[in-house]
């Protein structure tokens, strides 16, 4: 039963990070209506759209880990006492799976975050800078978020793979 416990230890962190996620995206959004009600220059009132869009889209990212992750916490159970050895060999396909998922991800990511940086030293438009710093800002959380959701999912795989 210690797998179970191992399991359900995994996702209640997984949701937690979605927690993290929404703390987040209500502060984007919150930041965004600031610009746009209190923000005196366009570069400031530029900052609507981009934050808005951003806190919406991480919204919905911490939604999906949330929603899938708090229903694995009850799944767990019932599939382990079911097959507890397809349930520990499933655990090893997704974390594996997961594992190369977050490596693109970390390919990714910094190759956005390099464009941006390239988008606010060539465009002097308030918009494109607001959308480039925006994009900056949600790569390097979302790399913060991944790197605890990247060691959580590697020592997961490992216990798994020494119980099997």
């Amino acid at each position: 039963m210690e797998i179970i416990k191992l399991s359900t230890e995994w996702a209640k962190a997984e949701v937690f990070s979605a927690k993290i996620v929404w703390i987040f995206s209500m502060i984007e959004i919150l930041a965004a209506f600031g610009f746009l009600y209190l923000g005196k220059t366009g570069m400031a009132k530029a900052f609507f759209w981009p934050l808005l869009v951003f806190g919406l889209f991480l919204v919905a990212v911490g939604a999906g880990l949330y929603f899938t992750n708090s229903s694995r916490v009850e799944k767990f159970g019932k599939q382990y006492q079911s097959d507890p050895g397809a349930f520990i060999q499933s655990e090893i396909q997704r974390t594996t799976k997961s594992k190369g998922e977050l490596a693109t991800v970390f390919r990714i990511l910094p190759v956005v975050i390099l464009v941006a940086a390239i988008i606010i030293l060539l465009m002097s438009a308030p918009l494109w800078r607001a959308i480039a710093i925006s994009l900056i800002v949600n790569a390097a959380f979302l790399m913060i978020v991944d790197s605890n959701t990247e060691a959580r999912n590697t020592s997961y795989n490992t216990e798994l793979i020494s119980i099997k």
